[in-house]
């Protein structure tokens, strides 16, 4: 039995629109989220599609000391708000610290655990507390069944609602890979499942320092696309993607995220196998 996430008046889950999740890594200025708020937005709209903004007032693993880390959590939520009202939208962000959950739950309609802090009891409970529904990413280091404690933590804490992220499992050094028949198990524990596309095209530690600037993870986003059309076939009710209107200058995962051209094209693909999917799903019953 799947129990299905609300999240204001979006409903994810098996049966529902396909939900996009989409947003720069960590908020910047107001251009650079209007501009990623606009686009997505018009796409969404022209598909008739969901959507749910991301953007993160703070990045707290970084690969180096000096990588930029966010406004922090006021200007942060402050902007968040912002994006909410102008565009009537509802926004999602990380939660890294359990003080930090009922602030965050003040504006964001999702509360989003980050992977390497999907096991921590104090984080989950609190989340679980504000009452939101909240978006648990798999940690890299754990299986698909894993995840099952984590949704109960925040579950029995009060959590309206729970989604699982998918974000690649560590194979090796400075290697994710995405395992899609995980993704059915996971599904199989009875939440809704979203695909992460743009972290899962990390090589995490991977990169190298450039002049003047610290040494950040590196990726392979030429592979989003692919990544995202085998997820949408394997049946994720939600695709997250990370999207700047210049990568090279975004602040945080520029080795990933996606442009505002390729993020549309990404979205459509996956809508239109999301589409055919449905078809061949009506035309067996």
């Amino acid at each position: 039995m799947n129990t299905p996430c609300r999240v204001g008046p979006i409903v994810i889950g098996p049966g529902h629109d396909l939900v996009i999740i989409a947003g720069p890594c960590v908020l910047e200025d107001d251009a650079v989220q209007a501009a990623v708020a606009e686009r997505i937005g018009s796409v969404c709209r022209e598909l008739n599609l969901p959507w749910i903004f991301k953007g993160s007032f703070d990045k707290a693993n970084r690969t180096s000391l000096g990588s930029p880390r966010g406004p922090g959590m006021d200007q942060g939520l402050r902007a968040l708000a912002t994006i909410k009202d102008r565009f009537d939208v509802p926004v999602t962000t990380d939660v890294h610290e359990p003080e930090q959950a009922a602030a965050v739950a003040e504006v964001a309609d999702l509360l989003q655990v980050p992977a390497f802090l999907c096991r921590q009891t104090n984080l989950l409970a609190a989340c679980g507390r504000t009452g939101k529904p909240v978006n648990i990413k798999k940690g890299q280091f754990l299986s698909p069944a894993d995840m099952t404690h984590a949704a109960e933590k925040a579950l029995e804490a009060g959590a309206g609602d729970i989604m699982l992220t998918e974000r690649g499992t560590f194979f090796g050094y400075h290697r994710l890979v995405n395992d899609f028949i995980g993704l059915g198990d996971m599904a199989e524990l009875g939440w809704p499942v979203c695909f992460d596309v743009t972290h899962s095209t990390q090589l995490p530690g991977g990169g190298d320092a450039t002049a003047g600037h610290p040494v950040q993870t590196a990726g392979r986003p030429e592979r989003a696309g692919l990544l995202a059309r085998a997820a949408t076939a394997a049946g994720v009710d939600a695709i997250f993607i990370e999207t700047h209107p210049t990568p090279p200058t975004a602040r945080s995962d520029a080795a990933t995220v996606q442009s505002l051209d390729a993020a549309e094209q990404i979205i459509r693909q996956a809508h239109a196998i999301r589409c055919g999917l449905r078809n061949v799903e009506v035309g067996a019953s």
